[in-house]
């Protein structure tokens, strides 16, 4: 497929496929979507290869161990069927490739140091939250949670004020 940067999913179709995804993860898991999970389990199993004594001292860490590896669990298939469905995505869309997306006056180190931060900010955030954006804004939604729709009010909120200070990094 001829890669085009400039073709994206029709953003309706998008919403109603993630719409039924979320019916069917409620339907056959008894639980919403998320993700925040899969990244921690991930880290303890790491963790628990390098230090097994200080995973079986940290409460949070050892009860990752009581089904045996902690990735086996649901959260961690969802996340590697993300990835999958993200790949397939990207590549019937003609947008699979590999780039840094960033503004003309914006090198791509600092750019991919920005991202890292980003992702470790939220990382944390998501851990102390007890979830992520997708788990709080996607399943928290769904179930009219306040204080899931509080959540996605502000990171909204907190993403076009931060937006506004970096614009210039656009143009």
């Amino acid at each position: 497929m001829q890669r085009n940067p400039d073709r994206f999913w029709n953003p309706y179709l998008g919403g109603v496929a993630l719409g039924l995804v979320l019916l069917v993860t409620f339907l056959v898991m008894g639980r919403g979507l998320g993700a925040s999970g899969a990244s921690f389990r991930l880290g303890a199993w790491i963790e628990n290869a390098v230090a097994p004594a200080h995973v079986a001292k940290v409460p949070a860490l050892a009860s990752t161990l009581e089904d045996g590896s902690p990735l086996n669990d649901w959260i961690v298939f969802e996340v590697l069927g993300m990835v999958i469905g993200a790949a397939l995505g990207a590549y019937t869309s003609g947008r699979l490739g590999r780039e840094i997306l960033r503004g003309p006056s914006f090198g791509a180190a600092p750019r991919l140091a920005l991202a890292l931060a980003g992702g470790i900010l939220m990382g944390a955030a998501a851990r102390m939250s007890r979830g992520c954006t997708s788990g709080q804004g996607l399943s928290g939604g769904a179930l009219l949670s306040v204080g899931s729709w509080a959540f996605m009010l502000s990171v909204f909120a907190g993403g076009y004020g931060f937006a506004y200070l970096v614009r210039r990094q656009w143009r």
